[in-house]
């Protein structure tokens, strides 16, 4: 099983039905688009996929799902955080690795622990995961920036982890990772815009929310730079980059998922507290895929 996740990743959206439930026919298609569009792998159960609104059973049935989707094509990364450590390693310690990858597991949110405290939390689910560890760092989300001492001291300290979701922002933070981390450690921007100038400064990847929607030519250009360079990639993005701020603009996955609806996918539906798209988003999003 793939355990260097250079590439393009996709963190995968949770489609729902009319009454609300999962969508499962509706993922079946994200899943396969995904897929066949040369994806390098997908992230189930992040962020992007509304994890924090599916109950425990609906986030079985969505991982046990995906596992039976993919089907061995392509490898699965599957999300799982918390911000209580010990109930978190206690999950991690009853997971089924089976058909799964690794482990991305964000920083723990709200509590906004000190960098002992991030370096303690990783140690220990580290030490529980059956699986090896992505770390995620999103400090708009967790209220709380992992700093690069911090990321570099688990790269080398701590067994299991075998690179980072850079969430940050911060360009400088993500090239002192890259410069300073061990042979092996993978740096993947959590953020599309972000990817290009991370692979500049020689970093592995991403893990995408705008894969969802257009997977193949998110797919060559991230392997593009990878192969060409990013100067022979940055006319691909160019072409892409008009959709990137829509797809955020109000909110994680309300433009992704508005997008998908409007190519036939999945409904725009989302869980509250998070609202469909406005019409005005949505017509700006359906002119940019036109």
């Amino acid at each position: 099983m793939k355990t260097n996740f250079a590439g393009a990743g996709v963190a995968l959206v949770t489609p729902f039905d009319e009454a609300g439930g999962v969508d499962f026919a509706a993922l079946g298609v994200l899943v396969d688009r995904v897929v066949r569009g040369g994806i390098d792998y997908v992230v189930a159960l992040g962020t992007t996929a509304e994890t924090p609104t599916l109950n425990h059973a609906e986030r079985r049935q969505v991982a046990d799902f995906i596992r039976t989707q993919v089907a061995g094509r392509v490898p699965i990364v599957i999300g799982m955080g918390g911000n209580d450590t010990a109930k978190l390693c206690a999950e991690l310690r009853a997971l089924d690795p089976t058909g799964l990858a690794a482990v991305l597991t964000v920083a723990p949110y709200y509590n906004k622990p000190t960098q002992e405290g991030l370096f303690q939390h990783y140690q220990a689910v580290a030490a529980a995961s059956p699986l090896p560890v992505i770390l995620y760092n999103i400090p708009g989300r967790t209220g709380v920036n992992m700093l690069p001492e911090t990321t570099l001291r688990i790269a080398r300290e701590v067994p299991n982890v075998i690179g980072i979701k850079e969430a940050s922002g911060d360009l400088a933070q993500m090239e002192w990772i890259v410069r300073e981390a061990p042979a092996g450690f993978v740096v993947l921007s959590g953020d599309d815009a972000m990817t290009l100038p991370l692979m500049a400064a020689g970093g592995h990847g991403v893990i995408s929310v705008m894969a969802n929607a257009l997977p193949e030519p998110f797919a060559k250009m991230v392997h593009t730079a990878q192969t060409a360079g990013v100067t022979a990639a940055q006319p691909l993005w160019e072409a892409l980059e008009p959709l990137c701020p829509l797809l955020f603009a109000e909110g994680n996955p309300t433009g992704v998922k508005a997008a998908l609806s409007i190519q036939g996918v999945c409904r725009p539906d989302v869980r509250l507290p998070l609202v469909a798209a406005s019409e005005g988003l949505r017509a700006a999003i359906r002119k940019i895929l036109k």
